[in-house]
């Protein structure tokens, strides 16, 4: 059974004495002193601290085992199997982390003026170019910093195309599937639409009759995933562009899942409009977090004067950036985006090539579809939605049938696979499944993994019939124990700076 460090671990303010260091800084000779004067007097009197800032004070070696203490509590994509569904947390070279920390690219300043920062322009410049290649659109903005951020910039372009056709009135729904990612609504609502809901049909398509019955001309469009948020791919995409289309909507593609598509099949040929990419997803850096991220929206020729400012353009000879776009919504983020996330993608996508990027595809959905069929054999789970089709990058079995027969949940048993050192696959999403528990394997986790990770969910599940109190009783062997999650996420529970314990060590012993 796998065991977490657990380490009786304090808070840093509480650790060493006052006194100790962890520099050595020389002294100021008295040569400096007669070169620069008083040093006091450097800094203006408005700026200086009038005492020290209260610092943790500890030695060296303190902070390193402190930090490496907590490090070891913890649980990452370089720990283990981490199959969150719908958030692609796959592994990312370490080569890409370097290459965004070198000296010339983190000393870069946005403000710089452009004819000193050639080199990152060209190599944005061409990422640009590989997105829209890879997803079939015309020209790609890198501006937004997550894939929300990219839904919302693709329901502006929408909002902005039927303002210059004259219909920004009339077209206020936005047609959203019920197996939809929440950012989805949440972002057209943003926008100023009205949100319209388009169910499912057996198979967990989109019912197509449902969406030719929701069709009016106050529709602007929908937003759709494929392969959905069931990892089922959307048979029927041809006929739904076409719906839309001839109603006089657009197709807005979400990215969440584009990883099992590379190099295989194109949104842009599928007919979307516009197309957001999570960079953070599919073209490496970690997911997960809060960030950062980034969220680079492609859309067709039509599109492309709607496009934030500013715009890289390339004249022949130099790179420069152009907001002289009448057209556009406008800045939707300060400069230009958050360029090391951009950079890791760059470096991805050049090391990987066509065949490296086709090849992850395949092998994600390959491992999706050897975890769904060797989980279709367990007591208490079921697969909904047409358990005999194959699906992409993603399954998403339900635990219904586990609960009603033993009380065990999907929260349940994501507790308790933390205990056999598996994080935990996202559970209750999407909501059209009962007790979900969505299991994304990803191209990066080799066959023995994989087996390790359906071995559990066979124990816990034969727990759940012959000793559920060891489930509903977990995690046991993890660093924290099983958390109090409504208590926890209170705002007068929640503690998140050294300004806010003190605050409640205060009220607490006045």
């Amino acid at each position: 059974m796998f065991k977490q460090a657990r380490w009786n671990e304090p808070l840093i303010f509480n650790l060493g004495k006052a006194g100790r260091v962890g520099y050595s800084l020389p002294k100021v000779e008295d040569t400096v002193k007669k070169a620069v004067g008083d040093l006091n007097t450097l800094i203006p009197e408005n700026m200086q601290r009038k005492k020290a800032p209260k610092l943790p004070e500890l030695s060296e070696p303190e902070v390193v085992r402190h930090y490496m203490r907590l490090s070891e509590m913890n649980y990452g994509v370089d720990s283990g199997f981490y199959p969150l569904g719908s958030c692609t947390m796959k592994y990312n070279p370490k080569i890409n982390e370097t290459l965004a920390s070198l000296p010339t690219i983190g000393m870069i300043h946005p403000n710089q003026d452009g004819s000193t920062v050639q080199g990152i322009l060209e190599i944005l410049y061409r990422l640009e170019g590989w997105l829209a290649e890879l997803t079939g659109t015309d020209e790609v903005c890198l501006q937004p910093a997550a894939g929300a951020h990219g839904e919302f910039l693709g329901a502006l372009i929408i909002r902005a195309y039927h303002k210059f056709n004259g219909e920004t009135d009339k077209r206020r729904e936005m047609l959203i599937p019920d197996s939809a990612h929440g950012t989805n609504p949440a972002s057209a609502a943003m926008a100023g639409f009205n949100v319209v809901v388009v169910p499912s049909d057996e198979d967990g398509c989109v019912d197509v009759e449902a969406l030719k019955a929701a069709v009016s001309e106050k529709t602007a469009g929908l937003m759709l995933t494929n392969p959905n948020t069931l990892g089922v791919f959307e048979k029927n995409i041809e006929e739904i562009a076409k719906i839309i289309h001839e109603a006089g909507g657009l197709l807005y593609y979400d990215g969440a899942n584009l990883n099992p598509l590379l190099c295989k099949v194109r949104p842009g040929d599928m007919g979307f409009d516009i197309v957001h990419i999570n960079i953070h997803k599919t073209f490496s850096t970690p997911h997960g977090g809060g960030g950062p991220g980034a969220g680079p929206v492609g859309v067709t020729r039509e599109l492309c004067k709607f496009l934030p400012v500013p715009r890289i353009v390339f004249d022949g000879e130099r790179y420069r950036l152009d907001y002289d776009r009448p057209y556009s919504v406008g800045k939707i983020r300060g400069f230009y985006g958050n360029v090391a996330v951009l950079l890791k993608a760059y470096a991805y996508i050049l090391s990987m090539g066509a065949e490296g990027l086709k090849e992850a595809a395949e092998v994600s959905v390959l491992n999706a579809n050897y975890v769904m069929h060797k989980l279709k054999s367990v007591r208490g789970l079921t697969l909904p939605y047409n358990s005999e089709k194959p699906r992409k990058h993603e399954c998403v079995f339900s635990a219904k049938q586990l609960k009603n027969d033993t009380g065990i949940s999907a929260l349940n048993i994501a507790k308790r696979l933390l205990d056999y050192g598996v994080h935990a696959p996202t559970i209750y999403f999407p909501l059209i499944v009962e007790e979900a528990l969505m299991i994304e394997p990803t191209e990066t986790f080799e066959k023995e993994e994989l087996d390790r990770f359906v071995e559990a969910i066979h124990k816990i599940c034969e727990e759940a019939y012959v000793n559920p109190e060891t489930v509903l009783k977990a995690p046991s062997n993890t660093a924290v124990q099983r958390l109090d999650e409504v208590k926890a996420s209170h705002p007068k529970t929640m503690t998140l700076s050294w300004r806010m314990y003190l605050k409640k060590q205060n009220a607490t012993n006045p």
